[in-house]
């Protein structure tokens, strides 16, 4: 009998593994909080197409825009803990989290990090004419006239809105923050000499740099940019010390799912990145690649739940 429950109890054992070697043996679904042709539905669908090919089984992007990515995250969170339903997080889908305090799920425990795998700074802009060329000119500026300076910003609470919060907060500066809906009314605005800066995705702005209309100041990254490499990080000028803000874009679950799984698709995701021809469409999409481990891609979540907590509460700022 003890033989038998040895052989039963190891059975039971191999049983887990091998039914992660069966995965995946149907498509695996990966919602994009967002609508199509955004940064997230082509960070998933360059990806998706990719881990198709090494998984062997289909990868179904599915859009559920809305809610700053918080009606997405929640149909991830509520799915089955077996793997075949994923999700895109991205830096907005944070602070959306630390700006509304009626979500149905915790963003802390929901979901189960998968891997990071790209990150895009953004740009501080202005109209040709504006007196600042650098981020230490601009800082210098507004601190001539507190509150004279405004900054606009696609959304309120939006990834835009927030880096610039940070930037006052981490330059000592006050600016009057200027919300629009959409990325073309704000350039518009400040085209229009409406607004004096604007704090944008690189790709939102790109056109108008390359062409004169637009001004670059610095892009909001630690380091430079690849797309516009002659662009110095804000933080090179010395007047906002490690201030550092991209939006990036990383692949999580369900809570609960198998660590086989997980470890499965961590692989995955990381060799996709590394293949040339994926790491150039990702590039050319205005990301750069970065991969991770599961678990420094969940303590990265954490920290970045706290640090825009943070910056909410020095804003004044309250939960909607």
């Amino acid at each position: 009998m003890f033989k038998l429950a040895m052989a039963a109890f190891a059975g039971a054992l191999c049983a887990v593994p091998a039914a992660a070697q069966d995965y995946p043996n149907k498509p695996i679904k990966l919602i994009v909080s967002f609508g199509p042709g955004g940064g997230a539905d082509i960070v998933g669908r360059i990806l998706g197409q990719s881990m198709a090919e090494k998984l062997g089984q289909p990868v179904v992007i599915e859009n559920r825009p809305g809610a700053a990515g918080t009606i997405g995250n929640e149909a991830v969170a509520r799915a089955e803990k077996d793997g075949y339903t994923l999700g895109i997080m991205t830096a907005g889908q944070i602070i959306a989290a630390v700006m509304n305090k009626s979500l149905r799920y915790d963003t802390a425990t929901a979901f189960e990090p998968i891997a990071q795998v790209a990150t895009a700074s953004l740009i501080i802009v202005a109209r040709p004419d504006f007196p600042a060329n650098n981020a230490k000119e601009l800082v210098a500026l507004a601190k001539q006239d507190p509150g004279k300076l405004t900054v606009a910003s696609p959304g309120f609470g939006a990834t835009q809105h927030m880096s610039a919060e940070l930037f006052k907060q981490t330059a000592g500066i006050d600016m009057l923050p200027v919300q629009f809906r959409t990325s073309p009314e704000a350039i518009t605005a400040v085209l229009g000499k409406q607004v004096d800066i604007l704090f944008d995705t690189v790709l939102a702005v790109l056109g108008q740099v390359q062409s004169g209309q637009l001004k670059a100041i610095a892009v909001t990254g630690k380091d430079r940019f690849p797309i516009v490499p002659d662009v110095p990080a804000a933080a090179e000028s010395g007047v906002v010390p490690g201030y550092d803000v991209t939006t990036w874009y990383g692949f999580f679950g369900p809570r609960g799912m198998p660590p086989d799984i997980v470890a499965r698709l961590n692989k995955v995701l990381n060799e996709s990145i590394r293949e040339p021809a994926v790491a150039e469409r990702l590039i050319k999409a205005g990301v750069a690649v970065q991969g991770s481990t599961p678990e420094a891609f969940g303590k990265f979540m954490a920290d970045e739940l706290a640090r825009w907590s943070r910056v909410r509460d020095a804003a004044g700022i309250p939960q909607q």
